[in-house]
C-alpha cells in the first residue's frame, strides 16, 4: 500500500476506496508493521477525503475489544462482531523422546499416506528435519520465509493435487494461505504462543473429521509446556496484542518518505502530514520539532530558507538505489539473496552463515546446495546442486521462546499437581515424575527454592513470566545482589548460581522485594539500551527518545512493573 500510495498515477482509483479488509489482523498488531498498517489507513482516509470502513479479521485475539479500539483510531462508529465457536472433539498424540532419530521415526509414520504439515520453531530446524525426512516420505516439501516465493508455491500447489504430500513449515502457513484439506498436524516442540497453536490446529479437521494433532517433544519439560498450551486453547485463554505506543522509528520513516518524493519541502507541510495520523498525536509537535532540529544537526537533512531537503546521511543511506528501503518499517540487510548460475532464485541465507562456510554445503528447501561464491556489494550468493551437507544452516534470530499465558499455564499445572489433559498411564508417569521434581508450588506467586549446585548453592526463582521479563529480572538481580554473580533465566525460571552463604536464599528474597518496589524510571537506570541498529532508521532517532521507545516498547517497563508488583514473593522447600 505504501508504494501504491506513492505511485501518482494510482491515486484517484485509490481515493474511490469503499473500505479495507485486514486479514490475520493479529499478525501486524504488535509490531513496527502494525503501525505502518495504521498510518496508511490514516492516509487513505485523507486522500478519499472519507473514513474509509476498515474491517479486521482474526480468530486469536486475547483482547479485541482493545484491538477494535486500535484499528479505529479517533473515530466514533465501530462494531465488534463475535462468531460463536461451536465446540468440537480433538485429537491428540504425544510421544516425548530424546532421541532425534527416534523421533524422526514417529514422524515418518504419523505423515505416511497423509496430508500433512509439519510445524516447527524456526527455518533451520525445518531445514534439518527437511533432511532427515528426505527419502523417507513421499512429496516432501520444506516452506519458511527465506525460500523464494517460487519454491513455496510448488509447496502449497501440491496440497491441491491427489495423494499424501507432507510439508515441513515454519509460521508462514500459519496465516491466509489455502492449501485445501489436509489429514494431520504434527508438532514439533511446543509452539511459542497459543494463538499460534489454535492457528495451526485449525488447519486440520476440515473433511467433516475431528482436527488431529500428534505432539512431538524432546524431553518432559517439553511436555509440560505442551500440556499447558492445549490446557489454554481449551479455555480461549490467548494472548493480548499490545500494540507500540511511542514509534519513532515509524514516523522517521514517513518524514523520509515525504523528503523522497517532495526533494523540497516546508517543516510545516511535514508536521500536518505526521499529525493527520492519530498514530502520532501522542507524541506531541515539542518531540517532533525535537526529532526536526536533530535531523539537521547530525546532516540527515539541510535547510534551504524555510524549505526541507535530504541531507548527506539520508543522502547516503536512502538515496540512488537504497530508496526502496524507504518503504518498510522492518529492517533488512543482513541476509544474502541465493541463486543457481543461471539466475534462479532459491531464497536467502543469513550473512554470517555466508561469511563463516564459504564452499561448504547447506540445505536450503530441503536440498543440498554448494555455495561456490559470494558478492558482498550486493549481497549475493551463487549455489549450485550439492550431495553433502557438511554445515547445519542458521538465521540470526531463532526462537523466541513462550509467552506469558503459556508459562502461567505451566505455574498452574505445577501448583495443582497435574495436567487436567486425559493422558494415558505413560504420559502421566512422565508428566507426574516431573512435576514432582519441583517444590511444592503457590499458583499465583513468585516460587524460590535453594538448591545445592556444583560451585556451592544455587537459588533457583520459578516466575513463569517469559523470556522477556526474566531476562529484565536476571539484569536487575546482578546489579542488586552483591559481587560478581551469575545469572542464568529461561521463560520459566532465574537461577542466580555459585552463591556461597547459607542465607542466599533470604538475600534474594531481599532483592525481589525491592524489585517489586522499583517505578518504571528507577528500572530503567539499570537496563542498558539496544543499540540504534535494533530498530530501523534508529540511527536517526536522538539517544534519549530512543531509550524511551526502548522502555514502552521493547522491555515494555509498565507491564514488567504491574506484573511484578502484582506477585507476593514465596519461598519454598524442596
Amino acid at each position: 500500500l505504501e508504494v501504491l500510495m506513492g505511485e501518482r498515477d494510482l491515486l484517484a482509483d485509490l481515493s474511490r476506496a469503499r473500505y479495507v479488509i485486514i486479514d490475520e489482523l493479529h499478525a501486524f498488531v504488535e509490531s513496527e508493521r502494525g503501525v505502518h498498517l495504521r498510518v496508511l489507513l490514516d492516509r487513505l482516509d485523507v486522500l478519499a477525503g472519507r473514513a474509509v470502513q476498515r474491517i479486521g479479521l482474526s480468530a486469536t485475539v486475547g483482547n479485541p475489544e482493545e484491538i477494535l479500539e486500535w484499528l479505529s483510531g479517533d473515530r466514533g462508529s465501530r462494531q465488534l462482531v463475535q462468531v460463536p465457536i461451536l465446540p468440537r472433539e480433538k485429537r491428540f498424540f504425544f510421544f516425548v523422546e530424546g532421541d532425534d532419530e527416534r523421533r524422526m521415526d514417529v514422524i515418518v509414520r504419523v505423515v505416511a499416506g497423509r496430508k500433512a504439515l509439519v510445524f516447527v520453531n524456526s527455518r533451520s530446524d525445518a531445514e534439518k528435519i527437511g533432511q532427515s525426512l528426505q527419502g523417507r516420505t513421499e512429496q516432501l516439501f520444506v516452506h519458511h520465509s527465506s525460500l523464494s516465493p517460487q519454491l513455496r508455491r510448488s509447496a502449497e500447489n501440491a496440497f491441491s493435487k491427489e495423494g499424501s504430500a507432507c510439508i515441513i513449515c515454519t509460521s508462514t502457513l500459519e496465516l491466509g494461505i489455502d492449501i485445501g484439506d489436509l489429514d494431520v498436524v504434527v508438532q514439533v516442540g511446543p509452539p511459542g504462543s497459543v494463538s499460534s497453536f489454535l492457528q495451526r490446529m485449525g488447519r486440520s479437521g476440515r473433511r467433516g473429521r475431528p482436527p488431529y494433532v500428534a505432539c512431538i517433544l524432546r524431553d518432559p519439560v517439553e511436555f509440560l509446556c505442551m500440556a499447558a498450551v492445549i490446557e489454554c486453547a481449551g479455555k480461549r485463554e490467548v494472548e493480548t496484542l499490545v500494540p507500540h505506543k511511542i514509534p519513532y522509528n515509524v514516523l522517521l520513516q514517513q518524514i523520509f518518505l515525504e523528503l523522497s518524493r517532495s526533494k523540497r519541502v516546508s517543516w510545516a507541510r511535514i508536521k500536518r502530514m505526521l499529525f493527520s495520523s492519530a498514530v502520532f498525536r501522542d507524541i506531541g509537535p515539542e518531540k517532533v520539532d525535537s526529532i526536526a532540529s536533530y535531523l539537521l544537526k547530525e546532516g540527515f537533512v539541510v535547510q534551504d530558507g524555510d524549505l526541507l531537503m535530504p541531507g548527506p546521511k539520508a543522502e547516503l543511506l536512502y538515496g540512488k538505489s537504497n530508496w526502496k528501503d524507504l518503504y518498510s518499517v522492518i529492517r533488512g540487510g543482513g541476509e544474502y539473496r541465493v541463486i543457481t548460475p543461471e539466475g534462479e532464485v532459491v531464497g536467502r541465507l543469513d550473512a554470517r552463515f555466508v561469511a563463516s562456510r564459504g564452499g561448504s554445503g547447506f540445505s536450503l528447501g530441503g536440498k543440498i546446495w554448494n555455495l561456490i561464491k559470494s558478492d558482498d556489494s550486493y549481497n549475493l550468493a551463487v549455489a549450485v546442486p550439492g550431495d553433502d551437507q557438511r554445515s547445519q544452516v542458521f538465521w540470526t534470530g531463532g526462537q523466541a521462546g513462550y509467552s506469558p499465558v503459556i508459562c502461567r499455564g505451566v505455574r498452574r499445572i505445577l501448583a495443582r499437581g497435574r495436567s487436567v489433559l486425559p493422558l494415558n498411564e505413560g504420559l502421566e508417569e512422565i508428566l507426574s515424575a516431573h512435576i514432582t521434581s519441583y517444590p511444592r508450588i503457590r499458583r499465583n506467586a513468585i516460587n524460590l527454592w535453594q538448591e545445592q549446585g556444583s560451585r556451592g548453592y544455587d537459588v533457583v526463582i520459578l516466575t513463569c513470566l517469559g523470556r522477556e521479563m526474566n531476562g529484565i529480572l536476571a539484569t536487575l538481580l546482578k546489579t542488586l545482589l552483591p559481587g560478581k554473580r551469575r545469572v542464568k533465566y529461561d521463560d520459566l525460571l532465574v537461577t542466580v548460581q555459585a552463591m556461597k552463604e547459607e542465607g542466599s536464599l533470604d538475600s534474594v528474597e531481599e532483592a525481589l522485594l525491592s524489585i517489586r518496589g522499583m517505578g518504571d524510571e528507577e528500572i530503567g537506570r539499570l537496563l542498558r539500551v539496544p543499540p540504534p541498529e535494533l530498530w530501523k532508521f534508529g540511527e536517526a532517532i536522538p539517544d534519549e527518545m530512543r531509550r524511551e521507545m526502548a522502555f514502552s516498547d521493547h522491555f515494555h517497563l509498565d507491564e514488567f512493573s504491574d506484573t511484578i508488583g502484582s506477585l507476593p514473593v514465596k519461598k519454598t522447600g524442596t
